[in-house]
């Protein structure tokens, strides 16, 4: 397993505290990977090795945020456990064809879909904090989304938990805090499964990713408190901002 002995203590503090913002972002948004993988590269990590280590370190923020919401009574995990089971499916098969596969074609679709999902989050009356009628029953929602974002998370992943949480509000009618809670343990699940494959292929740095992963479990706590308190009124403008911010950059790299 790989090892960067010539990354300064300066490098690592400064990737340390990007962990920490990403987590904190995450947790109320997804997108926290767009923040640690750029960082990641920037560093001088290798491009396989980096993505072995943002999904480890970020494993321990979304378990983080997933403790705290299911502790505060937002996350019921009894609905969940057919989506969980799919999307560790879809993210094992996604992250093992992105190993094999380059992702082009995607890198140019996604900031359409992104911004799409910033727009429904800025007029839509679903993203409130009350439920409203879902239109998709469970057993197809976790079919569907559970294994489609899934594959997504492990093939590519900028974005994943603001799509889950946008299904959860528009399809199931979930309200922004229980949306924002039930994202986590897909999130989680997506990206234990890819870290597995990224960590049996021996790509990781095991040090930089502990030190980030520590940082990213605070980061996750304050930020789930928040989206605790304050619920769609912190969940929607931040998840539009996130979103865009995200499609902005990649139609830049394209």
């Amino acid at each position: 397993m790989p090892e960067l002995g010539d990354l300064t203590p300066l490098t690592y503090l400064l990737l340390t505290a990007v962990g920490f913002a990403a987590g904190f972002i995450s947790s109320i948004a997804g997108a926290g990977g767009m923040i640690t993988l750029p960082a990641l590269l920037w560093a001088g990590v290798p491009p396989l090795d980096a993505l072995g280590t943002n999904k480890f370190q970020s494993v321990f923020g979304t378990l983080s945020s997933t403790h705290n919401y299911f502790r505060s009574g937002h996350l019921d995990f009894r609905p969940l456990w057919p989506g969980l089971l799919v999307a560790v499916v879809g993210a094992a098969l996604g992250t093992w064809t992105v190993t094999r596969l380059g992702g082009e074609q995607l890198q140019t679709l996604l900031p359409i879909l992104l911004i799409a999902i910033a727009i429904y989050f800025a007029i839509s009356p679903r993203i409130a904090d009350v439920d409203s009628k879902p239109r998709m029953g469970n057993g197809m929602f976790n079919l569907l989304i559970g294994g489609g974002v899934g594959f997504y998370g492990g093939f590519f992943g900028p974005g994943m938990g603001s799509i889950y949480a946008l299904a959860f509000a528009a399809l199931l009618g979930y309200n922004m805090r229980r949306a924002t809670a039930h994202t986590k343990p897909l999130v989680l699940a997506t990206n234990f499964t890819s870290m597995v494959i990224f960590i049996a292929g021996g790509h990781l740095l095991l040090g930089l990713a502990l030190c980030m992963g520590v940082a990213q479990v605070i980061g996750a706590r304050l930020g789930s408190n928040m989206v605790i308190a304050r619920g769609a009124a912190l969940v929607r403008p931040v998840i539009i901002v996130a979103t865009v911010a995200i499609a902005v950059k990649l139609l830049l790299e394209a």
